[in-house]
């Protein structure tokens, strides 16, 4: 390749990915920089083994973290891969192809994702359509100041999209995607919040029946049988649960603190006292 390519690996706790994810991008990286935030399992100790360079800070939030560790690449070409995503055989000759060029057309380019649950392809169900920015000039790119779903701003705004795909193994079992949602849907309530917007009863009715309509029959995830039927089942709880904490935040009620039990008995003392002399 003419132009050289730092590979970022953003992760935390991923010993069961990180090695697939690593191997996938090696005949393309000049460089692998694994971005942790906090791994306690063995996912270090597989990064050491593949000598990558490893960078270390606390996690606030996706747009935040990769802010950080974009800047530290040594080449200015960036590839962002999640430690639970692996660059196709196809994707990667595709990308060397384009960087062969001294002077890529664009200076930033979408990746389509096929995405699995539990290991099963989903084609429709809106997860057919997922582009993500991943592959970037490095001083061009910035993720936009978000807690959640933000995306890459490419400057000069030249941006292209590949032919080929990510492999993007999601979840593999309900623990990771109720974890996920957990705190996914804190961060966008507080986004939402930040902008001022009020929930409403339709957004609390409407919109999560809406999302799952679009999902399953709009985009026909019914075709993907079963799977269809849960990954729209999943959106439309997330998009419930989404408002839900927002009508909460916007509440503004503090659950009471419980009085002090010391105070307490000795407020209680003096009451007996008086009551002695009374």
């Amino acid at each position: 390749m003419v132009n050289k390519l730092s590979v970022i690996i953003p992760c935390k706790d991923e010993e069961k990915n990180i090695s697939f994810c690593i191997e996938s991008v090696l005949t393309i990286a000049d460089e692998i920089i694994v971005a942790d935030s906090g791994s306690s399992d063995k996912t270090m100790d597989i990064a050491r083994e593949y000598e990558c360079r490893i960078i270390e800070r606390d996690y606030i939030n996706s747009a935040n973290f990769k802010n950080w560790a974009i800047p530290q690449a040594k080449y200015e070409w960036v590839l962002i891969v999640d430690s639970d995503e692996r660059v196709s055989p196809e994707l990667a000759v595709e990308i060397s192809e384009i960087l062969k060029n001294k002077t890529p057309d664009n200076d930033g380019y979408f990746i389509n994702r096929r995405n699995y649950l539990f290991g099963k392809l989903v084609k429709r169900s809106g997860w057919g359509t997922d582009y993500v920015l991943r592959l970037f000039k490095r001083d061009m790119a910035k993720y936009k100041e978000m807690r959640v779903h933000s995306e890459i701003i490419i400057s000069s705004g030249k941006v292209g999209k590949l032919k080929e795909k990510f492999e993007h193994y999601t979840y593999w079992n309900y623990f990771q995607i109720i974890k996920k949602y957990e705190m996914y849907t804190t961060w966008a309530a507080e986004d939402m919040r930040d902008k001022g917007v009020k929930p409403s009863f339709l957004n609390l009715t409407f919109t999560p029946s809406w999302r799952f309509f679009r999902h399953y029959f709009l985009q026909r995830g019914f075709l993907d049988g079963k799977a269809g039927l849960i990954v729209s089942g999943l959106s439309m709880y997330y998009v419930f649960l989404k408002y839900a904490k927002l009508w909460k935040m916007t509440q503004i009620r503090k659950r009471p603190v419980p009085p002090d039990i010391k105070e307490m008995k000795e407020r209680y003392s003096r009451l007996k006292k008086t009551e002695k002399h009374l």
